[in-house]
């Protein structure tokens, strides 16, 4: 396994960062400077065992240990990851190494978790704000799992947690995904949609929330991003946690997906940047 990045350090932090908080009995989540990971599953429940969704950012995964071993009694029976960004899968090597775990993705994501393929540079012509200028900084090279990768089964079920279903939300990267219970109508977004303005330096510190698309920086089909908005929209979830910033509940949730849904050029493409050739009508 390697992976060009998990010792690299991005010096932007949230000031939720570090502060875990469980959403429901079986869902909490974790921020980690600028990015949210998740385990599902119930910690007094250790037959059903818990799944890590998404492993943060580089040298994250002491710290990611830790808040498990204080939740849990017991390894994870996986990790699911929602895409391969730097910031989503930054301490996947060491976790992997430590918990001797397998990893799902979906098909079309494998080649950036494989050696095979780097994803396209971050596009700071975007504007939006700090991190967008300072996004050619961020790593986009793909890293290499060998054999501990694997597809995530074609029937849209998540390995490990037979309540779940995982749905193909591409735009953001080719092969992203996210999760979705039907039975309390939770749903783990990833990059999909986000909860921030991701672009902004001041945003993402303070966590101001605020319904946005994918980080417009690093997406690069933005007719893809839209449909798969509304795909998600159309699920009508209760409680979203999203990759960047605080979950969103209830009404507020649903009125925020309807204006997203409705306005997304407005709200979510950039005016200008070398993706926006073909914006979404």
């Amino acid at each position: 396994m390697e992976s060009s990045f998990e010792n690299s350090f991005i010096p932007i932090t949230t000031f939720a960062s570090g502060e875990g908080l469980a959403y429901r009995p079986d869902i909490y989540c974790f921020p980690i400077q600028i990015v949210n990971v998740c385990f599902i599953g119930d910690p007094k429940d250790q037959h059903g065992g818990w799944v890590l969704v998404d492993a943060g950012m580089p040298r994250s995964a002491k710290k990611i240990i830790k808040e498990a071993e204080e939740r849990f009694d017991f390894a994870p029976k996986s990790i699911i990851l929602t895409h391969g960004h730097f910031d989503h899968v930054g301490a996947v090597i060491e976790l992997i190494e430590h918990w001797n775990v397998p990893v799902y993705a979906h098909k079309l994501e494998l080649p950036y978790l494989t050696g095979k393929s780097d994803y396209p540079p971050a596009d700071p012509t975007v504007h939006g704000g700090l991190i967008s200028e300072m996004s050619p900084y961020f790593p986009h090279d793909g890293i290499d799992l060998d054999d501990r990768v694997r597809p995530l089964p074609e029937d849209g079920s998540v390995p490990g947690l037979p309540d779940w279903k995982y749905i193909h939300t591409p735009g953001h990267t080719p092969g992203h995904i996210s999760l979705f219970r039907q039975d309390d109508g939770t749903l783990i977004a990833g990059d999909a949609f986000v909860t921030v303005k991701q672009e902004s330096l001041y945003k993402v510190m303070t966590q101001e929330q605020e319904i946005s698309g994918p980080p417009k920086y690093f997406t690069t089909d933005w007719v893809k991003a839209e449909k798969s908005v509304k795909k998600l929209a159309a699920l009508n979830p209760y409680l979203a946690i999203t990759g960047h910033g605080e979950p969103m509940f209830g009404e507020f949730l649903k009125a925020n997906l309807e204006l997203l849904t409705q306005k997304f050029k407005e709200i979510a493409v950039p005016e200008q940047g070398r993706y926006v050739s073909d914006k979404p009508h």
